[in-house]
């Protein structure tokens, strides 16, 4: 199953701080850490990310779900909040980083 990660405003102002690389490398991450929590496989393909900025979205791919998707990529939103908010000023707030939209 193919899902899209689509980054809200303050998301996107927030992803703006890295390259390409950064932010495959930090989603990977932090799938790999809650798939040990949640009976899911999630991988971050660097094939059809590669303008994740200019797009406003990652793409993910999703399978053996044996959980509840959207609880996974609720807690995943709020897991890489703490790297994007590391280069944000002070006084940016970052509420929800984006919302996963299911395509296939």
């Amino acid at each position: 199953m193919k899902i899209n990660l689509n980054f809200t405003n303050k998301g996107q102002a927030a992803i703006g701080n890295f390259n390409n690389e950064e932010l495959l490398e930090i989603f990977a991450r932090y799938s790999n850490t809650l798939m040990k929590k949640y009976s899911i496989e999630v991988t971050v393909p660097a094939e059809g990310n590669d303008a994740i900025i200019d797009k406003g979205k990652l793409v993910v791919l999703v399978d053996n779900v044996e959980c509840d998707v959207e609880t996974f990529f609720k807690e995943l939103g709020r897991d890489v909040k703490v790297p994007l908010k590391k280069r944000l000023s002070p006084e940016d707030k970052l509420d929800n980083v984006f919302k996963a939209e299911t395509v296939e």
